[in-house]
């Protein structure tokens, strides 16, 4: 009798019900959940469409025992369901993005981290003790860092959040946390390709131009993603911002000219490409969500962020369904992603310890 494990690894067959966990469309999304313990549409998610991951935000986190018990009860329930693990993720940059506080170790952030005296080795220790803590719960998947270069003072959603305005430091220091996270077992996410440094309005809000030359994103905002495409991050996350010398038309997140010919042809990168979340404000606001995730993952990414409302998660499923069905969007381009999470997966979750409790307790005083 056929696994459903078996079944996710077999090729798509376009005449049956992609919304089912075996035709894994439901893997291309990852998404919020309402509160602090595994509710039921959060199971019926995972359950009834493979959902491939799951973002926390400080709305889910209580504490270390309560973060490591939700943590536990996802995987398990993913598991059991249909055999594969979940990206289980947070924005842990440190400084004004931190979605785990105290006990966890506060670091100041990329600006502070930049400005400090000993910077690599301040990139080594956020990475190395981020890394360690994040496992012990049960998480896998930070996205950081940032690796954004601004021009003066940045825009607000970004103050505290880069490393600096020289291109060389962005570069390495974002290179070292990637690599200290993801050799402790962490995956490492770089943001927001292909560079927010320059962007006049809050992408959560409204949807920014960058004005810049394609020279001087080439030569100002690409380095630090190259540095980290050359440390083996595993993901970069898309910017909610139209790039008119990249793509006159459509934001980095829905430009299949920026996430395919310049990010994946160009740079060579061959990881996962994470949305930024598609209800912020500069994605809903011009398109819907359902429609901006199956334009997203036509154009390239990988993994669909949705970050609080899990009806949309569902129309958004159906409606990537409806265009792989109908041939919209070619059976190729999902056994494409499917291929990348599957690399992933093997990578990063494959002999990941489970959580123990008795860990958690110990290493926090609890």
């Amino acid at each position: 009798m056929e696994t459903t494990a078996e079944r996710e690894d077999s090729p798509v067959n376009p005449t049956r019900d992609l919304s089912e966990p075996g035709a894994g469309v439901g893997r291309l999304f990852m998404a919020g959940m309402p509160g602090t313990e595994l509710d039921g549409d959060t199971r019926k998610l995972i359950r009834d469409h493979g959902l491939g991951g799951i973002i926390l935000f400080a709305r889910n986190i209580e504490n270390p025992l309560q973060l490591a018990a939700l943590c536990r009860d996802l995987s398990e329930t993913a598991r059991a369901s249909h055999g594969r693990p979940l990206f289980l993720a947070v924005d842990q940059e440190g400084g004004p993005v931190a979605r785990l506080r105290e006990p966890f170790t506060r670091f100041p952030g990329n600006t502070a981290m930049g400005k400090d005296p000993a910077p690599e080795d301040r990139a080594r220790e956020f990475a190395r003790v981020t890394a360690k803590e994040m496992a012990l719960v049960g998480l896998n998947m930070d996205l950081a860092p940032v690796v954004d270069v601004p021009e003066g003072t940045p825009e607000k959603h970004l103050r505290g959040r880069t490393f600096s305005e020289d291109p060389r430091v962005a570069a390495r220091l974002g290179s070292l946390v990637v690599r200290g996270l993801q050799e402790n077992g962490i995956m490492s996410v770089a943001k927001h390709f292909p560079g927010l440094g320059k962007a006049p309005r809050d992408p959560h809000h409204h949807l920014p131009a960058i004005a810049a030359p394609e020279d001087e994103i080439a030569t100002r905002h690409l380095p630090p993603f190259r540095a980290c495409i050359e440390a083996g991050v595993s993901g970069i996350m898309t910017s909610h911002a139209v790039y008119p010398a990249l793509d006159p038309t459509d934001p980095a997140t829905l430009s299949k000219r920026i996430l395919a010919g310049f990010l994946r042809d160009r740079l060579g990168f061959q990881g996962l490409i994470l949305t930024d979340d598609l209800e912020m404000g500069a994605i809903s606001g011009e398109r819907g969500v359902p429609d901006a995730a199956a334009d997203a993952f036509a154009a390239g990414a990988d993994i669909l962020l949705i970050c609080r409302d899990q009806d949309r998660v569902l129309e958004s499923i159906k409606r990537l369904r409806q265009k792989l069905l109908r041939g919209e969007i070619p059976p190729a381009r999902l056994h494409a992603s499917l291929d990348r999470i599957r690399v992933a997966e093997k990578r990063f979750l494959k002999d990941a310890k489970k959580v123990s409790m008795e860990r958690v307790r110990a290493y926090f005083g609890l």
